[in-house]
């Protein structure tokens, strides 16, 4: 995800000779726009990118034809296709605008948030013997780190970027399979989550995420990262709200099992998120 707006080189936006529009039918969450971002660092002549997730569209600005444009994001095995090539306009130039200060002032805030919304919410999970908070937890991890190889990696090789993401990766997909693990190990011989606790840590997670809807509001019509974490946050909130259901039906039901439930889809989610992380290739 990163989320900020940055030109892949130092050419000027006005120097930029062609717009190409690409569908990525496998890019739907910012893990993807950020593997992207790092995959086409060393290429010359790109200007600036534009990513619309929703849409699963790529606009990028550059120099030259866009034939080593389309190799590189088709190794990265997204289903990539370029859609047109065309002489870029002053339309084309102007549509990519964004802040770059305020976006990146955002991102620290985000970072803050969700580093640690990730520290209470899994120290909460273990005293509430939730595994869904442990999960949910584990998603605030996922964003945080994010934003923060965002911020690292700018101004950074690309190997040194690659790195930094695997090991993102890496420490993500160990978490979730450890989340995994043990939502399996307490199916099988039982556990008593504590639905007051996981309500009121989910509530809160909520609350956390919202925030970061309000701060991102002003950017999610600016710079396409910032759309892209727009997504992500809303997401989230989502995923808090299926957590709140699933303490609602424990203390409903008095089973563990929607625990189990709502912790193993969102790990699974978790998982998936690290597994795109690790296949970035050069």
């Amino acid at each position: 995800m990163q989320p900020e707006q940055e030109p892949v080189t130092k050419a000027a936006s006005h120097d930029a000779k062609w717009h190409s529009l690409y569908h990525i039918p496998k890019m739907d969450c910012p893990s993807e726009e950020r593997l992207i971002r790092l995959a086409l660092q060393d290429l010359d002549g790109i200007v600036q990118l534009e990513f619309d997730l929703a849409q699963r569209q790529l606009a990028i600005l550059h120099q030259g034809d866009a034939t080593m444009i389309t190799k590189k994001l088709q190794s990265l095995g997204l289903g990539a296709q370029l859609s047109i090539s065309r002489a870029a306009s002053v339309a084309d130039r102007q549509s990519f605008t964004a802040d770059p200060a305020a976006e990146r002032r955002t991102l620290y805030w985000l970072l803050a948030i969700n580093a640690m919304m990730f520290v209470l919410e899994f120290a909460v999970g273990i005293v509430a013997q939730s595994m869904a908070l442990l999960a949910d937890s584990l998603d605030m991890f996922a964003d945080a780190a994010v934003y923060l190889l965002a911020l690292f990696a700018v101004g950074k090789g690309l190997q040194l970027q690659l790195r930094a993401a695997k090991v993102a990766g890496w420490l993500q997909a160990i978490l979730a399979l450890g989340v995994l693990a043990e939502v399996v190990r307490r199916a099988l011989y039982g556990s008593e989550p504590q639905s007051t606790l996981m309500l009121g840590m989910a509530s809160l997670a909520l609350v956390a995420n919202v925030s970061c809807l309000v701060l991102l509001a002003k950017h999610r019509q600016g710079g396409a990262h910032m759309k892209a974490s727009w997504i992500f946050s809303a997401n989230d909130v989502l995923i808090n709200f299926g957590v709140i259901l699933g303490a609602l039906l424990v203390a409903w039901t008095g089973s563990a099992y929607p625990d189990l439930l709502v912790g193993a889809v969102v790990g699974a989610i978790v998982l998936l998120g690290a597994k795109r992380i690790l296949a970035l290739r050069r």
